[in-house]
């Protein structure tokens, strides 16, 4: 299964034809996905599931249609057990950016973490998945793709958030902390703390 998300409303690709969806199930026909693409931009339609009969060909077509923006970041836990959040255009985030050429994903997550946050001292732990979603930019549907990391570091000074990326604030939440700041993210985060 894929999640899709278009401001935060969800294109769900799937084989199951029986899952239990609140959003209105379709068969897939690759020839429909910018219509409903558009439809999600203007708040026609809050969500589709989209039945596949082969999910991995399907998602193949899927991507297909857009121009794909990779992009990697990380979930950080220091020695205290807390996680790295950014605060950016009103929002709670974790830190992530754009693939640069001839850039390995490991190495753009991690750099992108210690730019926007002003980090050292980072160390991968594990792969965590990718989150998918689609953007316009120049009259152009993007569809990106963000791998994440779970990373631990021990850094104790103090946190630098990258002003010129609109970042306000880059700080550690502790468990009640992240519950609060999760009412007011993005559905792509919430899925890497499920």
């Amino acid at each position: 299964m894929y999640k899709v998300f278009v401001n935060d409303c969800p294109i769900i690709l799937t084989e199951n034809n029986k899952i239990s969806t609140k959003y209105k199930t379709v068969s897939f026909n690759p020839l429909e996905i910018k219509a409903i693409v558009t439809d999600l931009f203007e708040n026609k339609i809050l969500g589709i599931c989209l039945i596949c009969k082969d999910l991995k060909a399907d998602w193949q077509l899927f991507k297909s249609v857009f121009k794909i923006e990779r992009a990697a970041g990380g979930k950080v836990i220091n020695l205290n057990n807390e996680v790295l959040f950014i605060y950016r255009l009103n929002k709670w985030d974790l830190p992530k950016g754009k693939l640069e050429k001839g850039e390995s994903i490991q190495n753009c997550a991690i750099r992108e973490v210690e730019e926007e946050c002003g980090i050292t001292g980072l160390t991968i732990s594990k792969f965590l998945g990718k989150t998918y979603h689609i953007f316009e930019k120049k009259e152009k549907m993007i569809l990106k793709i963000t791998s994440w990391f779970l990373m631990d570091t021990n850094f104790k000074d103090e946190l630098t958030p990258q002003k010129e990326e609109d970042i306000e604030q880059a700080i550690f939440k502790n468990t009640e902390e992240i519950n609060t700041a999760l009412e007011n993210t993005y559905e792509n985060i919430k899925l890497l703390f499920k």
